[in-house]
């Protein structure tokens, strides 16, 4: 009897061993991580007005996936919303889909920056699987200090008074109403 015990405890081990081994290492696992990144992400929150901080430099360069070269002072006194993310990152890609929706109804009102590391074909690759037709970019040089984070996703949002309004760390609901709202009463703000 005990040797069979030990068998069927070592055969317990292995599947629980392989089922580990899906979820962190196999699309399915990255699959898992997605939708529960998805439940968990809520509406983001604004800085508090005490709290906002003007960025200390707007000589950040981005290049796009034509090699078009831009930089933030070109969009100084506008509204930007500055994504960093990742085509192996669960969380980004868990909020790509509210953040498509934003921009497909915002992006003749503010300024979208998805900054990656990936190559730009990589990038380009994952959007069209995703239908997905975000602009995206590659940092050419060291974004402000305010928007330093060795997290992603990361995102920011800077007012017309160039003010980082919000800092988000993680997933979030980028679609949501109150978050619309805020848009809406920075774009009616002078």
């Amino acid at each position: 009897m005990e040797p069979k015990k030990s068998k069927k405890s070592t055969i317990q081990n292995i599947v629980f061993i392989v089922l580990i081994a899906l979820l962190l290492f196999s699309p399915l696992g990255t699959f898992v991580k997605v939708q529960l990144n998805r439940l968990i992400a809520f509406s983001p929150k604004t800085i508090a007005i005490s709290d906002q901080k003007m960025l200390s430099t707007y000589q950040w360069k981005l290049k796009d996936a034509t090699g078009k070269i831009v930089s933030l002072e070109a969009y100084k006194g506008k509204i930007v919303f500055i994504n960093f993310w990742a085509t192996w990152c669960p969380p980004c890609i868990a909020e790509m889909p509210s953040m498509q929706k934003l921009y497909a109804d915002y992006q003749d009102k503010i300024v979208f920056l998805f900054v990656t590391t990936d190559s730009f074909e990589k990038a380009n690759t994952f959007l069209i699987k995703e239908s997905l037709d975000l602009p995206v970019y590659q940092s050419l040089s060291d974004p402000p200090s305010e928007m330093d984070s060795s997290t992603i996703p990361a995102t920011y949002l800077i007012d017309k008074q160039n003010n980082l309004v919000l800092a988000k760390i993680g997933a979030a609901d980028w679609n949501s109403d109150s978050f619309r709202k805020k848009l809406d009463s920075l774009l009616k703000k002078n």
